[in-house]
């Protein structure tokens, strides 16, 4: 168990890496410290487990950054994180399919090279979506819709007058980014390094469960497991969602324990548990002193 709980300590390190990577390449002259990102990556990721559609984290984000470098780049910055986020998942589930199509190629029958086929093409669009959406910004393209929508139109027009401008620089915050292929692609690279790190886990899980398996089945277990979970967003901690996936791949890739999906289970939601009392408790620790040291450092 302590090797579990311990692997996420390399994980949020990675995460928070590119979360700072990410504010610093705003276009301001502040200048988010490690370990600030660090706080805030441990606490946004306990509240995004602990609430419907992993929304909580996000916000508290943006509160905590706004009054050190202003609400549009709070916003953009968390938006932006939360879209690397989502495409080092993707990253990662390409690199899953390929894996699982060179070292499991007997496993690879026409219904799974037609599922790939399909995967690759829906791989492309998203691709393609956020490729633009880092272009030209998303925030204000999204909203859009809201102003022709019967019932809350006349809100979404008034909210518009009033914080469109605002929006505005949010998405020339994202933009900006984007124009920065440096910054963009290290803090992409930051978050697939933390998804691989992250398969350590399930490795040693499973290992500790006398499950023979390599380091690739580990990162193949975690890649589909998060697939499930993700599709099924809406839940909170993803409740049942990553454990259908889990039982589904281990199937699929031969491996067998007894109880190995209950384990396994149990072990991610004690570590879950445990991180999210770290980042709860985190959330009115050392506020003060390290935005004291931030701004002695920006003078």
């Amino acid at each position: 168990m302590p090797a579990v709980i311990g692997v996420w300590i390399f994980v949020y390190a990675f995460n928070a890496l590119a979360f700072q990577m990410i504010v610093n390449s705003g276009t301001h002259n502040k200048h988010l410290s490690f370990r600030h990102a660090y706080k805030l990556t441990v606490s946004g990721f306990a509240f995004s487990y602990t609430t419907p559609f992993g929304f909580g984290g996000g916000p508290y984000r943006v509160m905590e950054l706004s009054s050190y470098i202003g609400i549009p780049r709070a916003m953009s910055s968390v938006v932006l994180y939360s879209m690397m986020h989502i495409l080092s998942h993707i990253c990662l589930w390409s690199t899953s399919a390929i894996i699982f199509a060179v070292v499991y190629t007997e496993k690879m029958t026409p219904f799974l090279w037609t599922l790939f086929g399909i995967f690759t093409a829906v791989l492309i669009a998203v691709l393609f979506v956020f490729h633009l959406c880092y272009k030209r910004g998303v925030i204000v393209k999204l909203f859009q819709p809201l102003r022709y929508l019967p019932y809350v139109k006349k809100w979404a027009n008034k909210f518009y007058e009033k914080n469109g401008e605002k929006m505005q620089q949010v998405d020339e915050n994202i933009a900006y980014l984007h124009s920065q292929p440096r910054a963009f692609y290290t803090s992409l690279l930051y978050e697939y390094v933390a998804r691989v790190i992250n398969s350590l886990e399930y490795y040693f899980i499973l290992c500790s469960l006398g499950v023979q398996l390599t380091f690739w089945d580990g990162i193949l277990v975690l890649a589909f497991s998060s697939l499930v979970g993700n599709l099924l967003f809406f839940l909170p901690m993803q409740l049942g969602a990553r454990e259908g996936g889990l039982s589904l791949i281990v199937k699929i890739l031969g491996l067998s324990a007894p109880g190995i999906g209950i384990f396994t289970s149990l072990y991610t939601r004690v570590r879950e548990l445990v991180w999210i009392f770290i980042g709860v408790s985190l959330v009115k620790v050392g506020n003060k002193r390290i935005m004291r040291e931030e701004e002695v450092t920006n003078s």
